[in-house]
Formats: structure tokens, C-alpha cells, sequence
């Protein structure tokens, strides 16, 4: 409540008028802020859109010459990965009805759609030398061509966390370094098939995420961490205090290695654009103590800057190389030259903000949770909306701010969202999501003050376009803009929010 309706509610009963007339005009002029923000209240050339990965959504996971991936075996190998104890062997069966969901994107009416190529569905185990699938090279094809028939714009993932097992069983995946040049050799291959046609590339998806939830905490494949770390799922082998790092910097480097390649050899011709995708959350401080916001800032360098920084600056956050010490690998000269602005647009999913308060570095098992204290509540009470998942509440303001400090950050880099959405936990029958109408339209309203206060934002994805495959959260996690019947022969509907953003759209 503003703090002169609270002064004036305590003196005298008088102002219970003016405090409801207040209350009234607040209230008013924040739905008539949403209402009237409209697609034409975003530049002409600005890229609305949906996403979604390929291993959520495609489905045929031994067809037509597809290898095993990472999440292909740690689902089957043991179901208690996943909450509901599914996989996605047949997720939405994307694989076989993307020309009926690619009508239906159309009748929302987006610009683009963001995908991800399997890894395994074009190099079955990893590599050029174990083979090249020609059906997953015609299945791509296919799928660019119909979105370019229908005046949809591909947007393009390289890597949403779908590694070959083989590469995984040879030398661990991206534990080692060898996994650049493997990554490089695929990318190559994806470049060359479909760069004619593909103008937006992203190299990696949330490589943070997958660092700290796959190798840090385990409750991701390939499920390591340090083994017997209380709260956290019983890894039996892993090493959560240097695995998470030595993950990431490989990330890092085939990230670049990857940029070098299409910027040598495709860029010129094929006149795409590429970049890399953080997941990152605003951190907002506890209260307004220095060493709170001193907090904020630590947790942003590392859960974002982690990535961010080594693109921009070639080198990791001073805090990160300050707390992690020697655990923290370092890049060559020749490495860091390489990250350097390795990349055309910075890409962003958010989804909440947390509060953040300061603790003293003590350091246990993994950085991030030692040194900077989240909840989603103050003394003043929660940060937001609360939603059904308990890791995601309604701060919009959480995410302009978020925006705002990477431009400040980074130069005034061109950034590109492409995650932010709603969970629902329930199947409505009828569709009627709500809440993710509100969530998208607020978030949208934010996202065009932080694009009014100078922020270079080019673009906005939903996630996602159909109720998918949430990895350790199964089918139980639902934030499709698309229903997708699992008890009826995964017949799709749009839902009330697809409607909303069609409208949208439209406008």
C-alpha cells in the first residue's frame, strides 16, 4: 500500500475515501498501462514468437536412425529421475505432426518459432566418423521448409541439453574437452545444411542450468555431485566443488569455437545472426542494506555472469575468480581473444526473481548456494505472485530490472528473449489459463519500459507453444500456449493465453 494511504488510514477514518479513490486511480492505471500494450506498441521489426527443444517435444526416439541421447537413457535407466516417472519417447510427436502444429502457430500468428536440433537425431553417436543420419538432416529440412512456407521464421538451438550417450560414455560428455571439437564438427554440419534458411542461431541453451543442476546438485543427467551432500539426491560418483566449472568453461569454449566457425566461414553468405542462451534471474536485495545489494550483485555474477561475462569480456566475474579460487579453470590468451563478442545477440529466459540476502562465504559443497542466501520472501512478504511452481513467482518488475542491468552491464548489448512463461500443474479441460495471460501480458508491459529506457531488444519468445516434456518435472509442468491431450491421442487445442497472444498478435 502506498505509504501516504498508510499514514493517512492511521490518523483519522476521515481518509477512508480518499484512501479508496487512491486505491482506485493505482489500480486503474495499471490495467490501463496492460490494456494498452499491443504489438503496435513494439517496433515493426520486432521478432514475437513461441519455443520449445527437440527432445520435449519431437517424440520417435528410435526412429528413422536416431541414437540414444544423455536423457533417452537416464530416463529409461532409472524413472525416479523424472517426478512422474515418464520419458519422451513419444513427447508430442512433433516428429510426425509438426505440419498440423506449425497451422496452428499460424493461426496464432507468430514471426518465429524457436526449435532445437537433436545432436543425436543427426550424428546417431556423436560424431561424422560414426556416421551422419540422413533422415534427421531430411526431417530439419522439412520442418525449415514448411515454417518459411508459412511466413515463420525459424529460430534455431544447436544444443538444448540432448547430448549423444555415446559421447557421454566415451569421455564424459562435456567433462572433457574434447567435446569442442565435437561440437564444432556438429555444428558445422548444421550450418552448412541449413544456414541458406536459418538467420537466427543459438549455440547453447542455459549451459549455467545444466552445469549446476546436472553436475552440481544431480537432480539433472547425468546426475553427478559430490555423494552423500545433505538435501541433495544421493549421486553415486561426482565432485559438485569442481565439476560444475570445469562443465561450464567447456561450454564456453565450444560456444566460441562454434561462433568462430559460422563468423569465418558462413556468415557472409548465409547473413545469419548468433548467439548464446543464459537462464538467469533477477536477484533483488534482501532490503536496502549495502551489504544485501553487495549480495544481489554476487548471485547475479554467478548465475549469469558466469556466461555472460566470458562472451563479452573474455574473462569470468572478479567475484567468481575471487571466491572459486582455483577450482575455477582459467581461458588462454587465445581463448579469451576468441570469447570476446562472440556473439551477435545476447539471449535470455527468465521466468521469476528471488530475493537476496548476504551470508558469509562458507564454503561447503557449491558457490553459488554459499555465499548469497535466496528466498522469496522479506519482512514486507513475498516477492510476487505465487504460481504453482514453487521455484517461480509473478515479479514483472523483477524482470525489467533484470533487462535494464544488462545494458547497463554488457554495453548495451542486442538481447533477445527467448523463454519466459507460466507453469500450470493441472490439465483444465476447458483451457481456461488465466494466469498465464496475465503472466505474459505483465511481463510484456515491463519488457517494453525497460525497451523505453534504452535496453536493445529485438525479440520475445514465449515458453512454451505446446504442454512438453519438463525434464525431472515430466508432464506434470504445463506451459504450453497449446494443449496437448495426453488422454486422448495428444490432440491439440489452443488455450485461452494462445488466444490471448493471437489476439495480441492481431492487434
Amino acid at each position: 500500500m502506498n505509504k501516504g494511504v498508510w499514514n493517512c488510514y492511521n490518523m483519522s477514518n476521515k481518509c477512508g475515501l480518499s484512501i479508496f479513490i487512491m486505491l482506485i486511480i493505482n489500480i486503474s492505471t495499471t490495467k490501463m498501462v496492460l490494456s494498452k500494450v499491443n504489438r503496435s506498441s513494439f517496433p515493426h521489426d520486432f521478432i514475437f514468437g513461441a519455443g520449445t527443444s527437440a527432445y520435449q517435444i519431437e517424440g520417435a526416439a528410435n526412429v528413422d536412425g536416431k541414437g540414444l541421447s544423455n536423457w533417452d537413457y537416464f530416463t529409461h535407466k532409472d524413472p525416479r529421475l523424472v517426478i512422474d516417472g515418464s520419458n519422451a519417447d513419444v513427447a508430442a510427436d512433433f516428429y510426425h505432426r509438426y505440419k498440423e502444429d506449425i497451422k496452428l502457430m499460424k493461426e496464432i500468428g507468430l514471426d518465429s518459432f524457436r526449435f532445437s536440433i537433436s545432436w543425436p537425431r543427426i550424428l546417431p553417436n556423436g560424431t561424422k566418423e560414426g556416421g551422419v543420419n540422413e533422415h534427421g538432416i531430411r526431417f530439419y529440412n522439412n520442418l525449415i521448409d514448411e515454417l518459411l512456407r508459412n511466413g515463420i521464421q525459424p529460430f534455431v538451438t544447436l544444443y538444448h541439453w540432448d547430448l549423444p550417450q555415446t559421447l557421454e560414455e566415451n569421455y564424459k560428455g562435456f567433462l572433457s574437452n574434447k567435446i569442442v571439437s565435437d561440437f564444432v564438427e556438429y555444428a558445422d554440419i548444421c550450418f552448412k545444411e541449413f544456414g541458406d534458411r536459418v538467420k537466427y542461431w543459438v549455440t547453447l541453451n542455459e549451459p549455467n542450468i545444466v552445469a549446476m543442476l546436472g553436475y552440481a546438485k544431480g537432480v539433472h543427467v547425468p546426475q553427478r555431485c559430490t555423494p552423500g551432500i545433505e538435501g541433495y539426491p544421493p549421486c553415486r560418483e561426482g565432485n559438485s566443488s569442481t565439476e560444475p566449472y570445469l562443465v561450464g568453461h567447456h561450454f564456453l569454449l565450444a560456444h566460441a569455437s562454434a561462433v568462430k566457425l559460422y563468423k569465418d566461414t558462413y556468415q557472409s553468405s548465409q547473413k545469419g545472426q548468433i548467439g548464446i542462451t543464459v537462464g538467469c534471474d533477477w536477484g533483488e536485495p534482501y532490503d536496502n542494506s549495502e551489504k544485501n545489494k553487495q549480495a544481489a550483485e554476487r548471485y547475479y555474477e554467478h548465475f549469469c555472469g558466469w556466461m555472460f561475462n566470458p562472451v563479452k569480456f573474455g574473462e569470468y566475474p572478479e567475484t567468481m575468480r575471487l571466491l572459486v579460487g582455483d577450482r575455477l579453470p582459467k581461458f588462454t590468451e587465445e581463448e579469451t581473444n576468441m570469447l570476446k563478442n562472440s556473439f551477435d545477440f545476447l539471449a535470455l529466459n527468465s521466468y521469476s526473481s528471488t530475493y537476496v540476502r548476504d551470508q558469509s562465504p562458507k564454503f561447503k559443497h557449491y558457490d553459488q548456494d554459499d555465499h548469497a542466501n535466496k528466498t522469496f520472501r522479506n519482512e514486507k512478504g513475498f516477492i510476487g505472485r505465487a504460481t504453482p511452481s514453487d521455484r517461480i513467482y509473478e515479479y514483472p518488475q523483477g524482470f525489467k530490472k533484470l533487462v535494464i542491468h544488462m545494458k547497463n552491464k554488457y554495453e548495451n548489448p542486442t538481447i533477445i528473449i527467448t523463454e519466459n512463461g507460466y507453469p500450470t500443474t493441472e490439465e483444465d479441460v476447458n483451457h481456461e489459463d488465466t494466469p498465464r495471460k496475465r503472466y505474459i501480458q505483465q511481463h510484456l508491459s515491463h519488457l517494453l519500459q525497460a525497451m523505453k529506457s534504452g535496453a536493445n531488444v529485438k525479440g520475445y519468445f514465449v515458453w512454451a507453444i505446446m504442454d512438453d516434456f519438463e525434464w525431472n518435472a515430466g508432464y506434470l509442468s504445463k506451459y504450453g500456449l497449446i494443449y496437448v491431450d495426453r488422454k486422448d491421442d495428444l490432440k491439440r487445442h489452443i488455450k485461452k493465453s494462445g488466444k490471448w497472444y493471437r489476439t495480441f498478435l492481431h492487434s
